[in-house]
């Protein structure tokens, strides 16, 4: 008895599912995806052989360059009540949409008497206006108020100590950074991280 032939079949696969889990997958990485902020100043950072990775959240920046001394810090709301509470050291109330606008900011470098006038700027005027760094001296000392404020601010809302980091230009001259140092010695901060570069990326 001849055998019956079974009429063969092309396979079809239905790929609506990959390609949802595809795009699915690309978006979250867009989404989540956190862009590297251009600096208020160039700082050629030194070279180092040891890596370690900074955390994402409890961070504060110090950047130095030019003389000239910004600062930044990581989280919203840690930015928002830091502003509420230097306001109240300076007399100096700012509205909900200046407010609106510092939590954005990933750094700033102006003293608090220009903060009001720079904060109502538009995005591409902000990067034109001439910051010249946070004041340092013993006078007003307005950097040493802004890290205490920040530390009591990321404290209060998460309970964890916040990280200082400095940023610092390999060619700046020793006394902007001594005096960054003697700020952060007098809130008995002697423990913090300096970012540098990898040898090999040289």
């Amino acid at each position: 008895m001849p055998r019956v032939k079974i009429a063969r079949k092309s396979t079809v696969t239905d790929m609506t599912a990959m390609c949802d889990v595809a795009f699915l997958l690309l978006t979250f990485f867009i989404m989540t995806a956190k862009f590297k902020q251009e600096d208020p100043v160039p700082v050629a950072i030194p070279a180092y052989s040891k890596t370690v990775i900074l955390p994402e959240e409890h961070i504060a920046t110090l950047t130095i360059g030019k003389d000239k001394v910004f600062f930044g810090v990581e989280g919203v709301n840690v930015r928002g009540l830091m502003l509420d509470e230097v306001g109240k050291i300076y007399n100096t109330t700012f509205t909900p949409a200046e407010k609106k606008t510092f939590v954005t900011l990933p750094t700033f470098g102006v003293p608090i008497a220009n903060l009001k006038q720079f904060l109502s700027l538009e995005p591409e005027q902000m990067k034109k206006f001439p910051q010249t760094g946070i004041p340092l001296d013993s006078v007003s000392n307005e950097l040493f108020n802004w890290i205490r404020e920040s530390r009591k601010a990321d404290l209060a809302l998460s309970g964890k100590a916040l990280r200082i980091t400095i940023k610092c230009d390999s060619k700046e001259e020793y006394p902007t950074v001594g005096k960054v140092i003697a700020i952060l010695q007098k809130q008995k901060v002697n423990k913090f991280s300096l970012i540098t570069t990898s040898k090999e990326a040289k």
